[in-house]
């Protein structure tokens, strides 16, 4: 197995975490943990990641650089013993598995034979073994309808049988304070009897362009580290002043190069416009662009929130107002990433990690409601 080991000090905490205060009795285990977005929100919210295990190495090594103070277990999660690395009876152990068995993004990797789908398993497996008060499951919106909503109702069981209520929702993230229409399937379970209640929505939106209209302007295949702020600080939006927090520049401002012809088609296409704008002639070598995806060449509208980031570099997101795709930063802004959140890995690495991840702002919303609902429940019985 390989480990990246972290300060074993549960006192020491990072100087730039948002909480000046943990409670040591709220460790989360983060499995199936990417990059981080879950981990981010959950230190949000107050918790203390104690342990996470990712299997991809450029994954393991953003979340280790950006959440030093936790232990990562870079392994085949088959292979891992949870108690041989952290207590019994954490505060939650929280993860989504890889759902490319239940994604209707993908019809050729949807099946029920998906080995992928096994995974929940192992998911199922950390939660009986330490015990936790609370879960947390995350997944893709099509697990609903998976096997005729026979899926879910499996889940729920296989979790009552270890002593969890659950509760699920498919939660949209522009709902709270992300800058995207990503919806997530959400089931948060207990053992303790609360009925959890998810989180309220906000009452406003954020746009494109809110996002990150303060970033460095582009160009095609840019790769340049660090850049001002096209905006200072009191003339950029709430939004970017909250992923901005005490940053002073724009890191990872990289961006796909694509060739001269890509470029020429994305002249064409307009604001909330994808492929559909091109020019036949300029789409000859598509056999029959009537199969294209609908997200494929979109170009985001700068007044509402961003499409589904996922594979923004396959899919040739375009940005809504330079004739290039999104850059590292943007992307990352999109997903509600603070600006001080480092990527590891090549370009492509990057991209994959920013497109599978929660976005944070979302994950610190249901983990605020959890921890809120808990403490109520202790107070109650104090």
């Amino acid at each position: 197995m390989m480990f990246i080991n972290l300060l074993n000090s549960r006192n020491s905490r990072d100087k730039n975490c948002i909480n000046d205060k943990i409670d040591i009795n709220f460790d989360a285990v983060d499995i199936f943990s990417g990059a981080g977005g879950l981990s981010i929100g959950a230190e949000r919210a107050g918790l203390n990641i104690a342990i996470a295990v990712e299997k991809d190495v450029s994954a393991s090594e953003t979340f280790l650089h950006n959440h030093p103070f936790a232990k990562i277990l870079c392994d085949d999660i088959c292979d891992i013993k949870p108690l041989d690395h952290t207590s019994v009876n954490p505060f939650i152990v929280f993860g989504g598995p890889p759902c490319q068995g239940f994604s209707t993004s993908n019809t050729k990797t949807r099946s029920l034979k998906n080995e992928n789908n096994l995974l929940f398993h192992q998911f199922l497996r950390f939660v009986d073994e330490l015990q936790p008060s609370w879960f947390l499951f995350e997944n893709v919106e099509g697990i609903t309808s998976f096997d005729n909503g026979n899926t879910v109702k499996e889940i729920k069981r296989l979790f009552g049988e270890l002593g969890y209520s659950t509760t699920e929702k498919v939660l949209y993230a522009s709902d709270y304070g992300v800058p995207q229409h990503r919806n997530r399937f959400i089931m948060v379970g207990n053992r303790i009897g609360i009925d959890f209640n998810f989180p309220e929505k906000f009452d406003y939106k954020v746009s494109v362009e809110d996002a990150i209209s303060d970033l460095p302007s582009l160009k095609n295949g840019d790769f340049i580290t660090e850049l001002s702020y096209s905006k200072k600080a009191s003339a950029a939006s709430d939004y970017a002043k909250l992923i901005r927090k005490n940053s002073t520049k724009s890191l990872q401002n990289f961006v796909s190069r694509n060739k001269d012809y890509v470029l020429e088609r994305y002249k064409h296409i307009g604001q909330g416009q994808n492929w559909k704008a091109i020019p036949d002639e300029l789409m000859q070598n598509y056999t029959d662009k009537n199969n294209c995806h609908s997200g494929i060449y979109k170009r985001l509208n700068a007044t509402l929130p961003s499409v589904v980031i996922s594979n923004y570099r396959k899919n040739m997101l375009i940005h809504p107002f330079e004739d290039r795709g999104l850059s590292v930063r943007e992307a990352a802004r999109l997903q509600s990433f603070p600006d001080n959140f480092i990527f590891k890995g090549t370009l492509s690495h990057i991209q994959q990690q920013i497109g599978n991840a929660v976005p944070p702002l979302l994950a610190e919303a249901i983990f605020k409601a959890i921890k809120h609902q808990h403490e109520q429940t202790i107070d109650l019985v104090k």
